[in-house]
């Protein structure tokens, strides 16, 4: 797992909640190069892990943010994160933002429940 970019925790449990902090695509301490359709896979697959050392799974995620540099890359975005996802639908808000950690042009936090 990666070394955080920043002064922050990357899961927090909260009673039956966990939290999970902001994910950009890094690999290897470094971000990976290729633009949305490199980071966002990556970031995915971190969330994943970060999930999966708590005990949880994508389908116990209820709330997703997706912060991108390019609100044009929205319906790409939508592809690569249902392939993801697949048939499971949390509650989603996606904004554009000026700039994110190390150049990224995605990040991806998350709410599950621990209670499934």
């Amino acid at each position: 797992m990666d070394k955080p970019v920043g002064p922050y925790t990357p899961a927090v449990r909260v009673g039956n909640l966990l939290v999970i902090s902001g994910q950009i695509g890094l690999e290897n301490g470094s971000l990976i190069v290729g633009g949305l359709k490199a980071e966002l896979p990556q970031a995915l697959l971190n969330l994943h892990n970060l999930l999966e050392q708590e005990g949880c799974l994508l389908t116990d995620v209820f709330k997703t943010t997706v912060f991108m540099t390019d609100i044009n890359d929205y319906n790409q975005m939508n592809e690569l994160y249902c392939k993801v996802f697949g048939d499971h639908r949390p509650a989603r808000s996606a904004v554009a933002v000026s700039a994110l950690p190390i150049g990224a042009c995605v990040e991806i936090e998350a709410w599950a429940s621990l209670i499934g």
